[in-house]
């Protein structure tokens, strides 16, 4: 379980705020944890280790686990197509 001690500040129009906590709540989730398991995904796509991910000494990243069940529900969320 990640350690909750910092605080991340986000300033979003309201309506796109109401429109993602309503997605949130009709997945079960929290808007902490689409936030969360986001931020995950976009350091894991870009290669970062952090926390008990960090390499080891060995050279090798050690795996983080990742609730896949969340991963699932998240996954692709917060991400929207340009047109």
């Amino acid at each position: 379980m990640e350690r909750k001690t910092a605080r991340l500040t986000v300033l979003i129009d309201p309506e796109k705020k109401k429109a993602f906590e309503q997605l949130c709540a009709r997945q079960d989730l929290t808007p902490s944890q689409v936030v969360r398991q986001l931020i995950r995904d976009y350091l894991a796509d870009h290669g970062v280790t952090y926390g008990s991910a960090q390499p080891d000494g060995s050279g090798q990243a050690a795996t983080a686990v990742v609730n896949p069940v969340a991963a699932r529900r998240t996954r692709g969320a917060g991400r929207r197509q340009e047109s």
